[in-house]
């Protein structure tokens, strides 16, 4: 997302022209660099979940979830698209050669961050005790209000990581953040020893987040003002501030009240259904805290896909270069769907005893194994929703996004009764499948040439992946059941993963999804490139 922006900014304003084989070669690169950062610091937070996990318990962790998503509402609302306007407005003065509009749209944007968050702050401080209504469970406001005390420092932070942005700065703000999440789990495991109740160990846990939101607010104005950053009049660059903000802000505090909404609501429902409160909060836990996240593994690389493509999307449809948008198109689609076809295999051959090696928790692993079928829509409407905003199709996105959140709303309501904790997994999955199909429309009818051209290619592709997937998925149980009867659960799963890794490369290979004479080719071609 942040790479994307500042891109977005760049390529309208610079127009290049560029042959396919360089703006390959730049996506490759681009790609492959954003991804290891973004993988890095996912792999911390993953690691930090699984420490929680085992720290606090997946009631404690629940209780702490509750918080965090009413937290993320008021963090979103203090920053929301602040750091991209101030992004665009520091772009725009540096090419305008106004120095103090630099200057003037970060002050602008701290102001307006204080303006909404501030308030928030002493609010829930003097008069919190009477909030309590808001969650399913009454001990997850004091947790909630701890977090409170880092949001003036995340909400500041936002806006300096924006400034960066606009001066095309992206290794600085890239590093602070895995320093940040670095602090936090620190601070988390020192906090957290020999803790025994869920409460406290939640509370504990928001105070580490509030130490690492410090230490990011801290480093990042040191770093703003040692490269010469400044404070200055912010009344010219107020009024476009607030008016380009409005729109992005309300957008993304209404996908966060979505989540926060389900926050409260499954916990109710499974109340309704006959759960305790305490256990209605281990498995929200459970299902939130441990399982979600490794589903969410597909998110990195999409993520860095649609990182590298909006921006070349966005170019070429406003510049009518339909032969390569269709190109691109096709492309990331394909990676986006083959990335979920190759993870599959192995999230549930492998996912139960990920859930027990990772967080020692069967129901976590049981929920990763049969919820993998989750990563196909969900690839899809990721990919699909960044590309459509790329080309200017950002309230049809955000309708879209509405109408499958009503859709997951009816599964939370109707269905814990039925199946209990995977009413919330087949509601992200009916969510994810209704956007995906009306993004796809709506991308068809605005791309029709991407499929004309391309299709025939995707469908291939995607129908001999589809032939791979369940005797590589069934290859993989049995391989799982062969190596625990000779091996340890650890090394029977390391042994299975390895395993399932070559066999997935022989079968897509002979299939022609993969070549490895293509790897080889493009690694080559890149090193040449290089000298």
């Amino acid at each position: 997302m942040k790479t994307t922006i500042m891109r977005t900014v760049h390529n309208a304003r610079y127009p290049r022209h560029e042959h396919s084989g360089q703006t390959q070669s730049r996506v490759f690169t681009a790609a492959t660099l954003v991804t290891g950062l973004s993988i890095a610091e996912r792999a911390l937070g993953f690691l930090y979940r699984i420490v929680l996990s085992r720290l606090i318990g997946a009631e404690g962790l629940g209780l702490y979830q509750v918080a965090l998503s009413f937290f993320s509402v008021f963090l979103t609302l203090g920053t929301g698209g602040i750091p991209l306007t101030v992004s665009r407005l520091i772009t725009k003065s540096r090419a305008e050669n106004a120095p103090k509009g630099v200057s003037g749209a970060f002050s602008a944007g701290a102001l307006l961050s204080l303006a909404l968050t501030l308030p928030v702050c002493l609010l829930f401080g003097v008069f919190g005790k009477h909030f309590s209504f808001l969650f399913a469970d009454e001990r997850c406001l004091p947790v909630f209000r701890v977090l409170l005390v880092g949001l003036i420092f995340s909400s500041i932070y936002a806006v300096v990581r924006g400034a960066f942005w606009g001066e095309k700065e992206f290794l600085v703000p890239s590093v602070l953040e895995i320093a940040e999440e670095s602090v936090m789990v620190l601070a988390g495991v020192l906090l957290l020893q020999r803790v025994t109740d869920p409460l406290v160990g939640a509370t504990n846990a928001a105070w580490a987040a509030v130490i690492s939101y410090l230490f990011s607010f801290t480093a990042s104005l040191i770093c703003y003002f040692v490269r010469g950053g400044r404070f200055s009049s912010p009344k010219k660059q107020f009024k476009p501030l607030f008016n380009a903000t409005l729109p992005l802000t309300s957008v993304r505090v209404s996908g966060t009240l979505v989540n926060s909404a389900v926050a409260v609501l499954f916990p109710a429902m499974l109340i309704r259904a006959g759960v305790s409160d305490s256990e209605a909060l281990t498995l929200f836990g459970v299902a939130t805290g441990m399982a979600l996240p490794i589903l969410m593994i597909p998110a990195t690389v999409i993520g860095s896909l649609s990182l590298v493509l909006v921006p070349e999307l966005s170019e070429d449809y406003y510049r009518k270069n339909n032969n390569r948008l269709y190109k691109n198109v096709e492309r990331g689609l394909r990676v986006a769907l083959l990335v979920a076809f190759f993870l599959l295999p192995f999230f549930y051959a492998l996912g139960e005893d990920l859930g027990k090696l990772a967080f020692s928790n069967e129901l976590a692993g049981e929920i990763i194994s049969k919820s993998c079928p989750l990563l196909l829509p969900m690839s899809l409407s990721m990919i699909t929703t960044g590309m459509l905003n790329s080309l200017g199709f950002e309230k049809r996105t955000f309708l879209y996004y509405f109408i499958g959140a009503a859709a997951m709303f009816l599964c939370i309501f109707f269905l814990p009764a039925l199946c209990g904790v995977y009413a919330y997994i087949i509601g992200m999955g009916a969510s994810f499948l209704i956007t995906a199909a009306l993004n796809l429309a709506l991308l068809f009818q605005k791309c029709r040439g991407a499929f004309t051209a391309y299709g025939k290619r995707l469908l291939s592709v995607l129908a001999r992946a589809t032939i791979a997937l369940l005797p590589l998925s069934v290859l993989g149980k049995l391989l799982s059941v062969l190596f625990k009867s000779v091996l340890g659960e650890l090394f029977a799963t390391l042994a299975t993963g390895c395993t399932l890794l070559l066999l997935t490369m022989v079968a897509w290979s002979l299939l022609k999804i993969f070549s490895l004479k293509t790897l080889v080719f493009a690694l080559k071609n890149k090193k040449v490139q290089k000298n």
